[in-house]
């Protein structure tokens, strides 16, 4: 090998190590933040406790996350890639409304209880999180009311779509659940039962 090769060789190594280097201090932050997040609520995480946790400068936090959304958009990724996110595409493909919508809040409930205490915090927070985020989370709700209220041959009845609506907001599963004290399976029960009312009124 020449002396060039060697060289060229040395520089790929280099760049690959400062390359992973780069990443791996780029994790570090984001698992600050999303530890923060989890345990005091995205209102009370500053940079400067991000920078702390992670071991880095703020500077350096900076560098890999020049805005607030920047470092949302990676600490939702996040924490999202360890959840299960309720799957909409799955239950939707249910025909009977009372079925689907059974199923759709059983999973829906499931995701809550999981990701507790993040939800808690980050809704808590809700002034501190970036539009887009709140978008997003605003959406990703639209969605699965849309999919359990179009099994229903009166899906554009406004009260039904409010029904299922709370049915599916994490504020009902939490008092439900935490408050009063039912089960997951239970809470789905009243919330099946309260649209089967409203969805056969005359």
């Amino acid at each position: 090998m020449s002396e060039q090769q060697r060289s060229s060789k040395s520089r790929g190594y280099e760049m690959r190590k400062r390359a992973e280097d780069v990443e791996r201090t780029r994790q570090r932050i984001v698992e600050a933040a999303v530890h923060l997040h989890g345990t005091a609520g995205p209102a009370s995480t500053s940079v400067s406790a991000i920078a702390e946790r992670a071991g880095v400068t703020r500077l350096t936090v900076y560098r890999h996350f020049p805005d607030e959304t920047a470092l949302f958009e990676a600490c939702s990724g996040h924490w999202l890639s360890r959840q299960r996110p309720p799957r909409p595409e799955e239950w939707g493909a249910l025909e009977n409304p009372l079925e689907r919508l059974t199923v759709g809040l059983a999973d829906i409930y499931r995701f809550y209880r999981a990701g507790e205490q993040m939800l808690t915090l980050v809704i808590r927070d809700q002034h501190a999180v970036p539009e887009s985020r709140r978008q997003a989370w605003e959406e990703r709700t639209r969605q699965y009311v849309q999919v359990l209220a179009r099994a229903w041959p009166q899906a554009d009845d406004p009260v039904l779509r409010a029904v299922i609506g709370h049915a599916a907001a994490f504020s009902t599963w939490r008092s439900l659940c935490r408050e009063q004290g039912l089960t997951d399976r239970d809470a789905v029960g009243v919330m099946v039962t309260l649209a089967e009312a409203v969805g056969t009124r005359t």
